[in-house]
């Protein structure tokens, strides 16, 4: 159930990290339903806000109640700006030279009420800067004692290897990880 995209356009590309409700057939289901959404949608040349709001009325309309997503949609341009909104998601993480920032949910989960609005905020990233986007597969991992990964971890996680190159990085935080979880059977994706 969970949902990764990245939608080019000529000046900037839209990104989206999200984690549907439920798991199985049915969670692949929604999850196949908001990519065809958003894939729609993301040629209508609409506002982050507009985009985000028109997801969630066709998401809502179509959908059974108990059923949502959570979500991180953003647009980055060349220069480094980038908006997003964040439907009830984890926070996303914005890694630069003076540490690591989280970036709090904007709003609440997709589809949880059909006529809800999404603030956008922005952000500017710099030369060597990341963001660092993830579902709870990430910060709801367990280790053989039963203690959780959690939302600190994840962040002291990246502050250790924000300085590296994107594919380094997330190899690193990778290893991290499964050497905190080993011998635990996994329960979510990562």
């Amino acid at each position: 159930g969970d949902y990764f995209d990245l939608i080019e356009n000529d000046d900037s590309f839209l990104f989206l990290l999200g984690d549907v409700s439920g798991k199985g057939v049915a969670a692949s289901m929604l999850m196949s339903h908001l990519h065809a959404t958003f894939r729609t949608l993301a040629g209508q040349n609409l506002s982050l806000s507009q985009l985000v709001g028109q997801a969630n009325r066709l998401f809502c309309d179509s959908t059974t109640a108990g059923q949502y997503a959570t979500l991180v949609v953003g647009r980055a341009w060349h220069d480094g700006k980038v908006e997003y909104a964040s439907a009830g998601h984890l926070p996303l993480l914005h890694a630069s030279r003076t540490g690591v920032t989280s970036r709090r949910a904007t709003g609440v989960p997709l589809g949880m009420f059909c006529t809800t609005e999404f603030p956008v905020c922005s952000l500017q990233l710099e030369p060597g800067d990341s963001l660092f986007l993830y579902t709870d597969g990430l910060s709801e991992v367990f280790n053989n004692k039963g203690d959780e990964y959690g939302l600190c971890r994840v962040e002291e996680l990246l502050a250790r290897h924000a300085s590296k190159p994107p594919d380094q990085m997330l190899s690193a935080c990778l290893n991290e990880v499964r050497d905190f979880s080993a011998g635990v059977k996994r329960t979510d994706d990562l």
